[in-house]
């Protein structure tokens, strides 16, 4: 038994073990060989029966590298885009956020903190952190501004009404000391908001979402274990609600007392389920590839954590799948960690020969198909998944 990071409790044996991954998902290589030879980590998921947490108790924090060469932007796709507009929109026109000193703790190449900033007449400051930001360190005048090093009790001279922290707490293996080092930060500022933004485990596990289970998230919340987190790290959680096709969870709180929930609800028995189907979903997933090939060369499309993960769950030896196509340019022309499949443009499906492409999240399949009306030749495969 391991003890849950959030509530101490005594936790069951792992539902899911993977026992060799690539310990980065979005850190694609510069070679196949460089690629198939990537850091390597154990995977052992665990569901806590005490208060849902689900959290990988093989995780080393010495193993990932976090640096210039990291790349999990989504911004260069249109559905995320509208989605970075919706919540700038949401944080400036319906939660005031106006003439607010904005902090983003792990605030990637700046994307979201720039919106929010740049909002017309939203008059808003930020300062980014992020130890891999590899941009100039200002922009908008001056008036968004990074820092390259973690946010934390040292940064209380920096002054926030407004902290953000979006797609950071699944990375951190003790996300209780995440947030009580921002509520550190915040101690002169009672009256401070903090908006966070995280992958929801009840989606994954309810859609036996398998892929969605790799190195990089050693933490994984439902509603009620996040607002408990942040209750245990002296937070009162204001709202949490799905959000991004119901993928992810976005909570609004404020520094404060707030009652602990209880109880697990339904996570331990939808991740004892989801573990237990696995095989069966892999060997599936196999049958169906087979049958595209038989009919035609396959890519699988986004090379991000999702097509990274499932492209080394499926075909580790890069022998069935052709390429995964990404529209991000800085990610086309290297190659997927752990596998060494090649990272291609829309453009280049035409001339691989690729005829079947199969979309890594339902949450671009439309924006997917239109791309590839506009290329010819290529179709996007019918997938119940």
């Amino acid at each position: 038994m391991t003890a849950c990071p959030l509530c101490a409790a005594a936790t069951p044996p792992p539902f899911l073990v993977r026992p060799s991954v690539p310990v980065h998902q979005n850190l694609p290589a510069a070679t196949a060989a460089e690629a198939q030879a990537a850091p390597r980590g154990r995977l052992e998921m665990v569901a806590c029966g005490a208060c849902g947490f689900v959290f990988n108790r093989a995780f080393d924090p010495a193993l990932p590298r976090y640096g210039p060469g990291y790349d999990n932007a989504q911004g260069h796709s249109p559905a995320f885009a509208a989605h970075l507009d919706a919540l700038a929109r949401h944080l400036v026109e319906q939660r005031g956020v106006r003439g607010a000193r904005i902090v983003e703790v792990g605030c990637g190449r700046g994307d979201f903190l720039a919106r929010l900033v740049a909002w017309p007449g939203a008059d808003n400051r930020g300062t980014g952190f992020d130890p891999a930001y590899d941009g100039p360190d200002e922009a908008l005048g001056g008036r968004l501004r990074f820092a390259r090093r973690l946010y934390g009790p040292d940064c209380a001279d920096v002054p926030a009404d407004v902290v953000v922290c979006r797609h950071v707490i699944e990375h951190v293996a003790d996300p209780l000391a995440l947030l009580r080092a921002v509520r550190g930060a915040l101690r002169g500022a009672p009256g401070a908001r903090v908006f966070f933004e995280t992958p929801d485990v009840a989606w994954i596990l309810a859609n036996a979402v398998i892929w969605d289970f790799f190195y990089e998230h050693c933490s994984l919340f439902s509603p009620a274990s996040l607002a408990g987190a942040f209750a245990r790290a002296g937070f009162a959680t204001a709202e949490t609600r799905a959000v991004f096709d119901r993928q992810y969870l976005w909570l609004e709180a404020r520094p404060g007392d707030a009652p602990m929930p209880h109880g697990a609800g339904d996570i331990p028995a939808l991740a004892t389920s989801c573990g237990a189907t696995e095989a069966a979903r892999l060997a599936a997933w196999g049958a169906r590839l087979a049958g595209l090939v038989a009919r035609g060369k396959v890519a699988l499309w986004g090379a991000g954590a999702k097509g990274v993960t499932l492209a080394n769950l499926v075909d580790p030896d890069a022998k069935t799948i052709d390429c995964v196509v990404d529209i991000n340019p800085d990610k086309q022309g290297r190659f997927v960690p752990g596998t060494g499949h090649a990272i291609v443009p829309p453009s280049a499906l035409a001339t691989r020969g690729v005829r079947h492409v199969v979309p890594m999240n339902p949450a671009y399949r439309h924006e997917i198909a239109d791309l590839l009306l506009g290329l010819g030749g290529a179709q996007l495969a019918e997938w119940d998944d």
